[in-house]
């Protein structure tokens, strides 16, 4: 299933993208006709409280799919405005696990490879509470020295647990969505000098979606992990666009660690709960920054490109859909 979040006629709605990607059904609408009420209208609160839910759900989604049931309800994917599938996640971590974009960016800093990358996955804590979706994301006069874009993927946890060993981590995923890490790279950059984790450089903006698709959907692209790693990986193809102009390419499949291994490492000695949030890390290409400095290391005199007000950076992702944002000056 792929779970789309959406303004349509002034009501803000939960719904099913259908197969062909053309339409989006309002469950709640459904449930009107149905009689059974669907209260829901973002994916936290859906997750968390699914339970006496998730079989209509499945219902609906097997009646409109494969039946073409509930079909005039259904409203043109092109008209609607798609909100970020999450509204506010529990928790929102992100993680470093694309070994491509690490070696990378530290190879452009004049830096040698850390070891203790293959020794654990690492993440960071970011701001649940400035979650954007599709559309404007607007800056502050310093975001603008330097921002960045971070084409990346992101995993909502369907359901609680503490300890959870990598072997069984890809149970605890709910569903699979594009991640943009907005960065203020000069203020990233200052603050962490002081050897504490990025906080004003990325606590400004994070937008999700457009959808939120279940594991069940990936099944075709599903691979094996890279050797030694454990947990599910997936060959879906990424790509990022500057003003329609492609700049970044990767596949999922290319995470060095993967979201299994990351969630055992998140969960131990706490406990994680439905609705967080975690990301993957940065593809590799996938962001200005790391473009920036292959550029300069081939041309000293090659000129940095950054965000600025009007660009749109497009994050595109098989079976994930394409998430579209615009800069915007606050």
């Amino acid at each position: 299933m792929k779970f789309v979040r959406f303004v349509w006629q002034g009501e803000e709605a939960l719904g099913l993208l259908s197969y062909s990607g053309e339409f989006v059904l309002s469950l709640a609408a459904v449930g009107r006709v149905t009689g059974r009420r669907f209260p829901f209208q973002d994916m936290e609160t859906y997750i968390a409280n699914r339970l006496p839910y998730e079989a209509w759900v499945e219902w609906v989604f097997r009646r409109y799919h494969e039946r073409g049931d509930f079909e005039e309800l259904q409203v043109p994917y092109a008209v609607v405005r798609v909100l970020s599938p999450v509204r506010r996640p529990v928790s929102l971590r992100d993680g470093y696990a694309f070994r491509q974009h690490v070696e990378a960016a530290r190879r452009n800093r004049g830096l040698e490879m850390i070891p203790e990358f293959d020794q654990f996955p690492v993440f960071y804590f970011s701001n649940a509470l400035a979650v954007t979706g599709p559309g404007p994301v607007y800056v502050e006069p310093r975001h603008l020295e330097k921002l960045d874009f971070e084409l990346e993927v992101a995993v909502i946890l369907g359901k609680s647990g503490r300890n959870i060993p990598a072997h069984q981590a890809d149970g605890y995923i709910f569903g699979y969505m594009l991640m943009n890490d907005w960065s203020a790279r000069s203020l990233q950059m200052e603050e962490m000098k002081l050897n504490l984790g990025p906080a004003k450089g990325k606590d400004f903006a994070t937008s999700l979606g457009p959808w939120v698709v279940t594991p069940e959907e990936l099944e075709p692209y599903r691979t094996a992990p890279p050797p030694g790693r454990v947990g599910n990986a997936y060959k879906l193809a990424l790509q990022a666009e500057l003003n329609n102009t492609p700049i970044s390419y990767g596949y999922l499949s290319d995470m060095s660690w993967t979201f299994a291994e990351i969630i055992e490492r998140v969960s131990y000695g706490v406990e994680v709960l439905p609705g967080e949030v975690i990301g993957s890390g940065t593809v590799g290409t996938g962001c200005l920054l790391e473009i920036n400095g292959t550029r300069r290391r081939e041309d000293p005199t090659a000129p940095e490109v950054w965000l600025k007000p009007g660009d749109e950076v497009l994050l595109i992702g098989q079976e994930l859909g394409t998430l579209a944002n615009t800069i915007v000056a606050s």
